[in-house]
């Protein structure tokens, strides 16, 4: 075996309990990195070490999931047990990668850590590429930044370290410096095994995006970098290369019909629902593409309009709306990133987020338009739902 990605996950984070399966944009953290190196062209096999049964039944189910809807490339994961004395908190991550040099076979070794979700194949292959050239014998993942530091003397007077005050340069000019950003390290399993270090002799850099420069150790981290992994996503999706769609989810009130509550002089409750959704969404079913409701309502009418199209369900009365997401989920084995979500109001948010593609319509809540793929020119219950259908799934 020529090249293996080595990610050490232990289960013992002080400062976010079991960070490492926390939930951002609707996977585990330690799916981002996981997936990045499975799509690295230059790794052969990707090894996940861990401490925890948790963390390693985690892996293993989301690496299952993802073979399960064809992305072969995760047949390359495999999680590995990591001997509890190097998963400490005073371990070296050297302690536990030579532990794995001498159970395993390989000539170079990726160190990825977990905690840079922002690491992309793209990066790993870059950084692989630097590594091939001669005189290398190891690769560091940085960022470069623009910006003036300083120190004190001795007398305790600020010093300028790395520019000239007095004639400032203008940041485009100014070459600025180059930081670690830990996302991945590279070098040969002798070398390793040699120095007992992750770097050795002449180092190469490749630089990453200032984004990259973000790390999760706390839990303010994880708002920062899911806002930043969502705009990824997002120009993903809009750059055409969206996932396949095999559920659409919608909410009922705000999105199939105008949110309006009407009553007839017997007191009869009404609502009015739009004959172009209800024909995108019938279409949809009989292409093979399941679909269903999630509403926080519970009304026999929503359940009738649903019998009327043929969704194959409809889940009413739901505080939890990312909870039925997952159930519906399971219950059809789709995968979250293959779900269009369509909602109006916060309480859509975090299902929006965990879905593949998520749209609204037009008149839907400002925070909700933030977090979706797609904001319809529609309102809702006037044709939003199947504008959405259309632009999105071409139906």
């Amino acid at each position: 075996m020529e090249t293996v990605a080595f990610i050490p996950v232990r289960g013992g984070s002080k400062s976010i309990p079991l960070k490492n399966i926390k939930e951002i944009c609707g996977k585990p953290l330690v799916y981002w990195t996981v997936a990045a190196a499975c799509k690295a062209e230059c790794i052969d096999r990707v090894y996940v070490a861990t401490d925890s049964a948790e963390i390693k039944s985690v892996v293993e189910q989301f690496s299952q999931k993802e073979i399960e809807n064809g992305s072969a490339y995760f047949s390359k994961a495999e999680v590995i047990d990591r001997n509890p004395e190097n998963a400490s908190d005073t371990a070296s991550t050297e302690s536990v990668m030579l532990e794995f040099a001498e159970k395993y076979d390989f000539k170079n070794i990726v160190l990825i850590q977990a905690t840079s979700p922002m690491l992309e194949s793209s990066d790993i292959d870059g950084g692989f590429e630097l590594y091939k050239m001669p005189d290398t014998d190891s690769v560091l993942s940085v960022v470069r930044q623009k910006r003036f530091l300083w120190d004190t003397d001795k007398s305790g007077y600020a010093v300028a370290s790395n520019y000239d005050y007095k004639h400032r340069p203008r940041r485009q000019e100014f070459d600025g410096y180059l930081m670690e950003n830990g996302a991945f390290y590279i070098t040969a399993k002798e070398n390793l095994t040699t120095s007992k270090n992750r770097l050795f002799g002449r180092i190469r850099a490749y630089e990453m995006s200032e984004d990259s420069a973000l790390e999760i150790d706390e839990p303010n981290d994880f708002i920062i970098i899911e806002a930043l992994l969502r705009k990824r996503e997002k120009s993903i999706c809009n750059s055409g290369e969206r996932p396949e769609i095999k559920m659409i989810v919608t909410d009922c009130d705000g999105c199939l019909t105008d949110g309006g509550m009407y009553y007839s002089e017997n007191g009869d409750e009404l609502k009015k629902f739009n004959t172009k959704d209800g024909m995108a969404l019938v279409r949809a079913h009989e292409k093979g593409i399941i679909t269903g409701i999630i509403t926080g309502e519970y009304r026999e009418l929503n359940r009738r309009r649903a019998e009327k199209l043929r969704m194959d369900f409809i889940e009413s009365g739901i505080k939890d709306k990312m909870a039925a997401l997952k159930a519906v989920c399971d219950r059809f084995g789709i995968d979250l990133r293959n779900v269009l979500y369509i909602g109006d109001d916060i309480n859509d948010i975090e299902p929006m987020k965990a879905a593949g593609v998520s749209a609204c319509p037009k008149d839907a809540a400002k925070q909700v338009a933030i977090a979706a793929d797609y904001i319809s020119e529609v309102k809702g219950g006037y044709g939003a739902v199947r504008d959405i259908i259309e632009i999105l799934i071409g139906i």
